[in-house]
């Protein structure tokens, strides 16, 4: 592979300008078709196996939606202390305020307290609905301003009004915190090669790729039923690593130039040598994200496959369009500089240094193969002490209580709870089978009273008969909110006693409603993570195995990614779930850890770690068949690559980080992991476990038996048949 790159690498120099209006036409093209076709995403993509979808399958036949309705806004009131929703006064208000809001032309109509039955027991909180033409999202944001402007009337006479729904309410896929993250990016990259003009190369060559992927993904959503948080994940992880692949080839070219190699032939040798890197960086990562559709999740398998597409033009990108910038540059970018402010952190040690190891020390690299055992204990330690509150996580959808207080659904959802309970925002719909005939009502009857025995029972609306008379809804608000585990046991028991129910009265009950969809989905991809990470791992380990030709390095790899990956997920915990620190990062309150996150933080963390390892690990194997030293081959790998894989994971941290500072609680969930999954990945067990353990390890890191060694595939991922073949050209030539 890396001869192919190689030529490939050659072959982009050679025609650098066709492949840059390629590009470029082709990013054109993409985004003329897809916005020409336009997005499809669906947000309620049916999820098959759950006893919750298959409930709310029945109840559609017998109890059929009516036809897709516009957009709603609820308009949720509190009165002043001295006030009641009852009294003339607050009706008059409302009722002028309603009639302000009925002035836009796109309402269709507005829906009062006093006519839905919205008033709290004490007469101090209700909601009024507002619904539109046109559905949620394309509400304009005139209608948002003319309805902020009515209500803001309201508030200025000491009521408070809040607005939530969908019609108000919408994610935004991409805000100017995302733009902050690319900046510090660029920062980065800027100091890593000491000039503004090379840091800004890697980021502009990445957002080319990133929109080719998007436009692909959007003209994918008109194919497969995907989630608009597709949208972002990909967004998320082709800029991050699109900026990270056209890093390591930047920096391998500029070290090619260093050493006296020709413009083309340092492009040519980035490209055979980094570039396979890439490629195999890539690989992983996608692997990872299709790897998703093990848990056999619709939405879960779509959200995979378009990360997994971004990833791929991210790679092609790198091996393709990245040579052809780079020729086109020129003399502006050149050999690598002395950057002063990196010097400092890696400079020689000033004393025991032994001469056999002259030109590989650094100060860090010093620290770390001197106090091995230091190293790797603290490194170990603080991951493992991170990764404790692992243990408690409980999945779920976060809504509007994650929000800051700050933002006014998040202030909508305390004043209905308020009025109405935690359990308003979790009610339950049991459907009630039984058959038809005139004792069919009584049944039920005695099985809503069968109900009524759950401590947990909030209230139980009547029930509502269906056409075919042997069907019935039954709406239950249960005692406890959406994310109590009170609620999901009650879920459990209704079902653990329907049998006992059904034959006491006769009546089926089936539980389904959001709610039970949603803890049905949160067990189901609960009971698909062991499996998944056990493919990941045995993955990782087997492709590690034939890359290094080693056994007890993959074994180590494995082991500090399994830890990285605790140390992710009880950081997430303590923050988001526990509530600790969340204000920090942005979060309104605790809250459940987002039911597919940690599948989706393995499959991307599997990629990226995989990617430090051999970046890091490869050059202290090179190292290690030149000088037989293993400590001196520790030195080399992070003199060499420690830089590279620093700005790396900066990178990522920076870009991930900027998503974390979203509003939605999703986008900022996965952000927020992504950022200290790499943090702790790239900087703890990469540049300190690792080397602290190779140092340890001594020869016997690169032991393998000679039977396995026969029967490997030999995976050249740092290019080191080209560097033969250059240096044989080189000694003929001379």
């Amino acid at each position: 592979m890396a001869k192919y790159l190689y030529r490939l690498g050659l072959w982009s120099a050679t025609h650098r300008f066709k492949v840059i209006f390629g590009g470029i036409g082709l990013l054109i093209a993409t985004a003329i078709l897809a916005l020409t076709i336009g997005p499809a995403f669906n947000e309620n993509t049916p999820i098959p196996g759950l006893q919750s979808q298959e409930a709310l399958e029945t109840m559609n036949k017998e109890f059929p939606s009516p036809p897709s309705k516009g957009g709603e806004t609820k308009i949720v009131f509190k009165a002043p202390d001295n006030e009641r929703l009852s009294s003339q006064k607050a009706q008059t208000l409302i009722a002028a305020t309603l009639k302000q809001v009925a002035e836009d032309p796109a309402v269709q109509e507005t829906i009062s307290p006093y006519k839905n039955g919205s008033l709290s027991a004490d007469r101090k909180i209700a909601y009024a609905t507002v619904a539109y033409r046109v559905p949620g999202g394309d509400v304009t944001p005139e209608s948002k301003t003319h309805i902020e402007a009515a209500i803001e009337k309201l508030r200025d006479a000491g009521w408070q009004a809040e607005l939530t729904g969908d019609g108000y309410v919408k994610m935004k896929i991409v805000s100017v915190m995302e733009v902050v993250g690319v900046f510090i990016a660029f920062l980065v990259l800027s100091v890593t090669f000491a000039s503004f003009l090379t840091g800004v190369l890697p980021i502009a060559t990445a957002v080319v790729g990133l929109g080719i992927g998007l436009m692909g993904v959007l003209l994918g959503s008109n194919v497969l039923d995907m989630s608009s948080t597709s949208l972002s994940l990909s967004a998320m992880l082709g800029l991050a690593v699109g900026i990270d692949y056209a890093l390591f080839i930047v920096s391998r070219y500029r070290q090619q130039l260093s050493e006296g190699y020709d413009r083309e032939e340092s492009i040519a040798i980035a490209n055979g040598t980094a570039g396979s890197s890439v490629v195999f960086a890539g690989i992983t990562v996608i692997i990872g994200l299709c790897g998703l559709a093990v848990a056999q999740i619709p939405f879960l398998t779509a959200m995979g496959l378009a990360g997994a597409l971004c990833v791929l033009v991210a790679v092609l990108v790198a091996v393709i369009f990245v040579p052809a910038v780079l020729s086109a540059m020129g003399d502006r970018i050149g050999a690598k500089p002395r950057n002063s402010l990196l010097a400092k952190f890696s400079r020689k040690p000033s004393n025991r240094s032994s001469k056999r190891r002259e030109g590989v020390d650094t100060a860090w690299g010093a620290f770390v193969t001197r106090r091995p055992w230091l190293a790797v204990s603290a490194g170990v330690i603080l991951l493992a002490a991170i990764a404790l509150p692992f243990s408690r996580m409980e999945l779920g959808m976060p809504d509007d209580a994650q929000k800051p207080i700050e933002q006014t659904e998040r202030r909508a959802y305390d004043l209905q709870t308020e009025a109405y309970g935690a359990g308003s925002h979790s009610p339950l719909v049991i459907l009630a089978e039984t058959a038809a005939g005139t004792q069919a009502t009584a049944a039920v009857q005695k099985a809503i009273q069968a109900l009524e025995r759950f401590e947990n029972i909030g209230t139980i609306a009547p029930a509502m008969p269906g056409p075919s008379g042997h069907l019935f809804l039954i709406s239950v608000i249960p005692a406890t909110g959406a994310h109590d585990r009170e609620t999901r046991d009650l879920v459990q028991e209704i079902r653990g006693d329907s049998a006992v129910i059904q034959k006491e009265t006769g009546v089926r009950l089936m539980v389904t409603g959001s709610t039970a969809v949603g803890i049905d989905i949160s067990q189901k991809l609960s009971d698909a993570l062991p499996k998944f990470c056990l493919v990941i791992i045995g993955l990782a380990f087997l492709l590690l195995m034939a890359v290094f030709r080693s056994l007890l390095v993959p074994i180590k790899a494995v082991l500090g990614f399994v830890l990285s990956l605790g140390a992710t997920f009880g950081f997430v915990v303590l923050v988001v779930q526990d509530g600790n620190l969340g204000t920090l990062f942005g979060f309104g309150g605790p809250g459940p850890v987002l039911n597919f996150l940690p599948i989706i933080v393995v499959g991307i963390l599997f990629g990226l770690a995989m990617d430090y390892e051999v970046f890091l690990v490869s050059r202290m194997r090179e190292e290690f068949k030149h000088s037989g030293d293993a400590k001196r081959a520790v030195l080399a790998g992070i003199k060499h690559s420690g830089s590279v894989v620093t700005a790396a994971g900066l990178i990522m941290i920076s870009v991930f980080v900027g998503f974390m500072l979203a509003e939605d609680p999703i986008i900022k969930s996965m952000g927020f992991a992504l950022a200290f999954g790499i943090l702790f990945d790239a900087f703890v067990v990469r540049m300190l476990i690792v080397p602290g353990a190779m140092t340890l390890m001594g020869r016997s890191a690169w032991y393998l038996p000679k039977w396995l060694d026969r029967i490997l595939p030999n995976i050249d991922v740092e290019g080191e048949s080209v560097m033969e073949e250059v240096e044989r050209r080189k000694k003929e030539a001379a």
